[in-house]
């Protein structure tokens, strides 16, 4: 065999084989940190096992990105915790079709999960070169179902608005009101809220009114721009 193609069937190899080891991080993530604590829904379940994370973390952590914990994405950013993900994203309940919106978008982790359940996802970004960066990554992954803007996320995406539901991936010291305002009676909002100590709230917007219920307590990155000024 000459050596050009030589080289090219071992880095076809090589290139093959790391795919294969994701694949299996991927598998092991899915059965030993999320089902085993209790995610049982299975659009969650297949989504987490479809979406490659190792893409939507700087290279020099791939070696990390399947592991049990957050990561750093650069600008003072992380991506969440798998299980977090998971939570979160079971938690709005989606059934297929509906219209949500995510507030930080970060990396596009959270949003390309979202994006195997439904229909379609909004999902803002205050910082630009994390929001051009999850743009182009989402687009070369093939995802036509996410729109990115960057922006600051307090005040929602009123142009789009009602949605189904919303995940907001960074803590405000309250619950933001547009946002509520944003979401169909029916519809479901999964948000951290706190600066020092944090608590996961589930809000759901009834006829009556709004109700709110902890989850379980959170570490997420503070949310900046307008939310910091109320």
């Amino acid at each position: 065999m000459c050596r050009p193609l030589l080289l090219c069937v071992l880095l076809l190899s090589a290139c093959r084989g790391g795919t294969e080891d994701y694949a299996r991080a991927r598998e092991r993530m899915v059965e030993e940190q999320i089902e085993a604590r209790g995610i049982k829904d299975s659009l969650v379940l297949a989504a987490m096992r479809k979406v490659p994370r190792h893409l939507f973390v700087p290279e020099r952590y791939r070696s990390e990105a399947y592991a049990d914990h957050p990561l750093p994405i650069g600008y003072g950013q992380t991506i969440s915790q798998p299980y977090i993900v998971a939570y979160m994203t079971e938690a709005l309940r989606l059934k297929g079709g509906e219209k949500v919106l995510e507030i930080g978008t970060g990396s596009g982790y959270q949003a390309a999960v979202l994006a195997e359940i439904a229909d379609s996802v909004f999902t803002i970004e205050i910082i630009p070169e994390l929001a051009e960066s999850a743009r182009e990554r989402l687009r070369r992954l093939g995802y036509k179902n996410i729109f990115v803007l960057c922006g600051d996320g307090y005040r929602g995406w009123p142009e789009h608005a009602p949605f189904d539901a919303i995940i907001v991936t960074a803590a405000p010291d309250h619950i933001p009101g547009p946002l509520v305002e944003q979401l169909k009676v029916g519809g479901r909002m999964v948000i951290p809220v706190g600066s020092v100590y944090q608590e996961l709230f589930l809000v759901v917007k009834t006829e009556r009114g709004v109700e709110k219920r902890p989850l379980l307590p959170v570490r997420f990155v503070p949310m900046t721009g307008e939310a910091q000024r109320r």
